[in-house]
């Protein structure tokens, strides 16, 4: 019997172990589309002026990075395995256009030290999550209620003359997203003392998630179908769409503690 649990326990190992590789390869294609996406737009005037240089494309460009992961998390079980990839990587090249503001803001030189940062960061916490003996669900529902109280602060000081946005918030994926347009908001905005103090809040928060996201998702993983590809691709897009997300606004709360401004 106890031999029968070992093997039980060692095959839902090894297929967390084949999730969770799918999870980081998705997650490292959305990263990679996005700095792609970024520089490119960066480095093009027309892009640039397109995306910022008028109110109604920085919404069409807003909305539509706001609704993508809602269509792709609510309609995942209905969307082929192309389907879902699609609209991954398409959100992933929207949300580097949207991105590309911030290194008009900052040097490329602190933008990669930052970057690097975070990776080793985000890299110690995955490490952490799924090794841990410790559940880290108290952890990361504590972690929600500080996201969601850094997005009303920045709502409330950041956005009250430019354009609030919602917090009918019942959906991470929206808090997550709301906070990072906070941040670029921010970025222009300059605000010394209280960014600080936010900004190293929001890498707490963001290092604890990462650990809890990556801890859940890989609990997932051992009970994944691996014999059903569809159902393993859907399963690695949300899961590394999630950990993307954390990656994201861990890198712009660095950014705005280490960056060096042009």
């Amino acid at each position: 019997m106890e031999s029968l649990r070992d093997s039980t326990r060692s095959t839902s190992i090894s297929v967390a172990s084949v999730f969770m590789r799918h999870v980081y390869q998705w997650m490292t294609v959305g990263l990679l589309v996005t700095a792609g996406t970024a520089f490119f737009v960066a480095s093009s005037p027309a892009l640039l002026s397109a995306i910022f240089g008028n109110t109604f494309g920085l919404i069409i460009l807003a909305i539509a990075v706001f609704a993508m992961p809602l269509v792709l998390s609510g309609m995942i079980s209905r969307l082929s395995a192309f389907a879902a990839t699609a609209l991954f990587v398409v959100y992933s090249a929207l949300m580097g256009a949207f991105l590309s503001s911030v290194l008009l803001v900052y040097t490329g030189a602190s933008v990669m030290s930052t970057f690097v940062t975070c990776a080793a960061m985000f890299g110690g916490m995955s490490i952490y999550g799924p090794v841990t003996k410790r559940d880290l669900t108290g952890m990361g529902s504590f972690m929600r209620l500080g996201l969601l109280a850094l997005l009303v602060h920045h709502n409330l000081n950041n956005f009250s003359h430019i354009s609030p946005i919602p917090i009918v918030l019942s959906h991470r994926g929206l808090l997550l997203f709301g906070l990072i347009i906070a941040m670029i908001v921010n970025i222009f905005l300059q605000r010394s003392a209280m960014t600080f103090v936010i900004s190293a809040l929001g890498v707490i928060i963001f290092t604890g998630l990462t650990a809890y996201d990556t801890q859940k998702i890989r609990a997932f993983g051992e009970n994944a179908p691996l014999d059903d590809a569809t159902a393993i691709r859907r399963g690695a897009l949300l899961g590394a769409l999630t950990l993307y997300l954390d990656f994201i606004n861990l890198f712009l709360m660095l950014l705005r503690l280490m960056g060096d401004r042009r």
